[in-house]
């Protein structure tokens, strides 16, 4: 191997790392506030970022390295999102497990049974995105609550991540997270943690099947995951020249997260924005030796995951409003992507602002929370104003 050809495999691993530390560093603390509001302990929660870790770094070892493409994988930030914006369902998080279970079969099915995966591509993008937009708007708008009670807490991690989004956007969230860590630091936060806090296990959840928390839960988080994750991720690979057969990737994603909700995972899917950083010339200038930085990645979020009591444990007893904090603003450029792809279409615009508004309501009819009844919302006024106009004919 030249020195050259040498030097290009180091900056692929590095582009893996790059990939997996910014993949978990600017979206931990979704995936934390959505299980947390939907009924998981703190140990629940610690278990449920370790098999979320475990679950994607070996897929996105295994697919990298087997098919030798930079195939990633992730865990749904979106869905996470509409997690946290989610009541307890009736039954508790072991009602919100049977829910991520379901969901995790029919991601598994979309994989597998493909006139379902082109069904699901059919869904209008302006209500899918519509009803994420809904679900952000309420988690993006928590900083600036926050820094109202908890002014010397929030403010400096707002004025950095806002410095680095001027001149660094890939480093503004973890460098959020950095000032975080120091702000906690000061306030003695680390002083607090109890003994053994940085002990990983997995936490035994049984599932129970309760049909407010599948109308609820499992539908709007396979809709979310399928429309805002995998088909844009299988997008981003296509823009770089990759085109494989994804049965297998998305089976196996589906698959592993019907597995890992019994510890608590909500659910994996292909890595959509993040993707890039490994599948992108940036990661080496040989499209045929990019699956290196797939694989590096992968590896890095195999090494977070013994991480994930520790960080559950720092998360917990942070100040008031900083775990949110961090959350709302590495939610920002998706909740602009997610508006801007909703009301981008003049014909379907006021059904997308009417998904928008109900979704971000908090509204809850009959248990069923305000995500779904978004989706409903757009979807009733797109048939309701596709008949009218087609009698006016």
């Amino acid at each position: 191997m030249t020195s050259t050809s040498a030097a290009r495999t180091t900056h692929a691993v590095l582009a893996g790392v790059i990939c997996g530390f910014v993949g978990f560093t600017s979206s931990f603390a979704v995936v934390l506030t959505g299980v947390h509001a939907v009924g998981a302990s703190a140990d629940q929660a610690a278990s449920a970022l370790l098999v979320l870790c475990l679950a994607m770094g070996l897929g996105t070892v295994a697919f990298s390295w087997r098919l030798r493409i930079p195939i990633t994988m992730a865990w749904s930030t979106p869905g996470a999102a509409l997690l946290a914006t989610a009541a307890v369902p009736h039954g508790g998080f072991a009602a919100a497990v049977g829910a991520f279970m379901v969901c995790g079969v029919l991601l598994a099915l979309c994989g597998l049974v493909r006139p379902l995966g082109n069904l699901v591509a059919r869904i209008p993008p302006t209500l899918a995105n519509g009803m994420l937009a809904g679900v952000l708007l309420t988690l993006c708008a928590a900083p600036f609550l926050a820094v109202v009670d908890e002014p010397a807490a929030i403010l400096p991690v707002m004025l950095v991540w806002l410095a680095l989004t001027a001149w660094a956007r890939r480093w503004a969230v973890p460098g959020a997270l950095v000032a975080a860590i120091a702000v906690m630091a000061v306030d003695g936060v680390f002083g607090q943690l109890a003994a053994g806090a940085a002990s990983p296990t997995i936490t035994w959840v049984t599932p129970t099947f309760h049909g407010g928390a599948l109308i609820a839960i499992a539908v709007p988080l396979f809709i979310v995951t399928m429309t805002s994750q995998n088909i844009p991720g299988i997008a981003v690979l296509a823009s770089f020249g990759y085109r494989p057969d994804m049965r297998a990737p998305l089976a196996y994603a589906g698959a592993a997260s019907t597995v890992g909700a019994v510890g608590g995972g909500h659910a994996i899917n292909l890595a959509a924005i993040s993707a890039a950083l490994a599948a992108g010339p940036e990661a080496h200038p040989d499209p045929d030796r990019r699956w290196i930085a797939g694989v590096s990645c992968g590896f890095t979020y195999l090494a977070f995951g013994p991480l994930s009591a520790l960080v559950t444990e720092v998360a917990s007893a942070a100040p008031a409003g900083l775990v949110e904090t961090i959350a709302g603003l590495a939610l920002l450029g998706t909740l602009a992507g997610a508006a801007a792809a909703a009301l981008g279409d003049p014909e379907h615009r006021e059904a997308a602002a009417l998904t928008i508004v109900v979704a971000a309501s908090g509204m809850t009819i009959a248990g069923v929370g305000a995500a779904f009844w978004g989706l409903v919302a757009g979807a009733a006024y797109l048939l309701v104003t596709g008949w009218r106009a087609r009698i006016g004919r």
